[in-house]
């Protein structure tokens, strides 16, 4: 069995085994990585030889591993250009196991004021970015800069916004690629996360059951912090005391999911209704006697700072799934000014559902 895996910015990975009696036999490690001292290239072996695989093919086989090989090591050895997660995911591609949320190194980009345009546009350029292998999987906050209206891609503008109050109250109106509801936002007031996930990590599941397996991570930060979230299909994070909020995704040609979610923290309900045209018929399945009352902000169910619920939210991913602090490039953001610009600041965009 043959598994190789390239580190984002690093290495090759390669393994080579066998699984004789349900346990890996004759395993290989090689790659063009640097090993000091070359020794420990057999501490990496002997802590997998002999494992039993069905432990390393289950849901947890890439902790149980990572595991085994940092208890191996001997001290002071040093891994250049790869890791002992990397190791662990090549065994798991050379025993043809599904991919899960560890069999990916991941990125966490925390949040940077920018203009609405701004934040469209990097969606854009990141999915394209991991689809051609050029980033890593990735999960990026949002920061508001300004009070702003974000359509979903298939909204009628004059349905949904009231323009004239918009223009009266400074908020800006974009149109994002994806499906779903209008959402308005100002700086402060709510929590915004975009996930740049490969295809193979929902390969099987329908679109209804990608939402929830993208969300589930979200869904225990919040409970460990006492909010009481649960997932309500199709795409929205609710609690008892009301609606959190809710997911849009795109799929990307080559191989990238673009799922991105907004809470509210502490919104402006009253002003949300002023330049939002939200109808009647929209809320008589929600149980609910005005928009307003759809709004429920993390703030009052947690006490605490909108900072540090991100803070705990970024815990809880490195926590279950992994994952280092990274930061934009230079390239990237030069794309995304060039089509924050264009697309996402052209008239014909916005309006091209009026």
């Amino acid at each position: 069995m043959h598994g190789e895996y390239k580190v984002h910015g690093g290495k090759l990975v390669v393994a080579d085994l066998e699984v004789r009696d349900g346990r890996l036999s004759d395993v290989r490690i090689s790659g063009d990585f640097f090993l000091e001292p070359p020794e420990a290239l057999d501490d990496l072996r002997a802590a997998l030889e002999g494992m039993d695989a069905a432990l390393a093919t289950a849901p947890t086989g890439a902790e149980a591993m990572v595991g085994a090989m940092r208890t191996a090591l001997r001290p002071g050895a040093a891994l250049i250009g790869f890791g002992v997660e990397s190791v662990a995911i090549a065994v798991r591609r050379a025993l043809g196991v599904a991919k899960g949320w560890r069999d990916f190194e991941w990125e966490i980009l925390p949040g940077t004021p920018v203009a609405p345009a701004m934040h469209l546009a990097l969606d854009d350029v990141l999915a394209r970015e991991v689809a051609a292998g050029l980033r890593a999987p990735t999960l990026r906050f949002w920061e508001w800069e300004r009070p702003a209206i974000i359509i979903g891609n298939f909204q009628s503008l004059k349905n949904e916004v009231d323009m004239e109050a918009a223009e009266r109250l400074g908020v800006t109106v974009v149109r994002r690629v994806t499906g779903g509801g209008a959402m308005f936002v100002e700086p402060g007031t709510a929590i915004t996360y975009s996930l740049y996930a490969p295809a193979e990590l929902v390969d099987g599941q329908s679109f209804a059951e990608s939402y929830a397996f993208l969300d589930a991570w979200v869904l225990k930060a919040l409970n460990a912090m006492g909010v009481d979230a649960v997932y309500k299909p199709l795409n929205d994070i609710a609690s008892s005391k009301g609606k959190i909020g809710g997911a849009a995704q795109k799929r990307y040609m080559g191989g990238t999911v673009l799922h991105h979610v907004t809470m509210a923290y502490d919104m402006d309900a009253e002003k949300m209704t002023q330049v939002l045209r939200i109808g009647r018929e929209k809320i008589s399945d929600k149980g609910i006697a005005s928009a307003a009352k759809r709004v429920d902000p993390v703030r009052s169910q947690t006490g605490l700072d909108r900072a540090e619920v991100i803070r705990r939210m970024t815990d809880t991913f490195i926590d279950l799934h992994g994952g280092r602090i990274g930061a934009l490039s230079a390239d990237e953001i030069a794309a995304a000014e060039t089509l924050a610009a264009g697309k996402f600041s052209d008239p014909e965009w916005l309006h091209h559902v009026p």
